[in-house]
């Protein structure tokens, strides 16, 4: 590699999306090479989410909920990481202690952390399937309708679609994280194909210990 070839890698290395991608798809290739045993450690789970709490800060007021929300979740379970190894150590405290749905538990908080990836990865994908829109506004709404507003009251309903209307640009999104159409693209696919196994992941924990999903 010459070095303008390492310097452009190094850079392109540096993006709030590069950071994202690679870490979720460490975090993938944890959960395949452990197959039938796999475990994953809750700290390096935390990490990795912490990485997308920079996206939501690049959409401005209408994830505003979901910034101020999901940054405080991944912090609670960032503190739990002291004493519980893996996610599935926070379930079972829970479970044991039938704290499971209750408001500020682990396991809910878990629930919550999930579902930011998982809109991230929606919205990614209405990003990557709307490139002839300027406007990030239906891309955004479609991917919110679908993994948030089934669970949030009116009141935050009404306040996120009057905050879609002051969503920035795409090109405006691009440049807070220093991409371009080509390599933001190739690094949202990375985001979704790894965050799907982990999403999947999660969900299997709760299911497995006859904890319903629609909550």
């Amino acid at each position: 590699m010459d070095g303008e070839s390492l310097e452009e890698h190094n850079a392109m290395m540096m993006t709030p999306l590069s950071a994202m991608a690679e870490a979720f798809e460490e975090l993938d290739k944890m959960l395949r090479s452990r197959e039938d045993d796999q475990q994953l450690r809750l700290d390096t789970f935390c990490e990795a989410c912490s990485l997308v709490s920079v996206l939501f800060g690049c959409l401005g007021f209408a994830f505003k909920f979901a910034e101020v929300d999901y940054v405080s979740k991944v912090r609670d379970l960032k503190e739990a990481s002291r004493t519980s190894n893996t996610l599935q150590d926070i379930l079972d405290l829970d479970v044991a202690n039938d704290t499971v749905k209750i408001q500020g538990s682990l396991s809910r908080n878990l629930r919550r952390v999930r579902q930011g990836l998982d809109l991230v990865r929606a919205l990614f994908e209405q990003f990557l399937t709307t490139d002839q829109d300027c406007y990030l506004k239906e891309a955004a709404s479609r991917a919110y309708r679908q993994v948030c507003a089934p669970y949030h009251s009116w009141t935050v309903r009404t306040a996120v679609v009057a905050g879609m209307c002051v969503l920035p640009t795409r090109n405006q999104l691009l440049l807070k994280l220093n991409e371009t159409e080509q390599s933001a693209g190739k690094k949202m696919r990375r985001y979704i194909d790894a965050s799907l196994p982990v999403i999947e992941y999660i969900d299997k924990l709760y299911l497995s210990r006859n904890i319903s999903l629609d909550w």
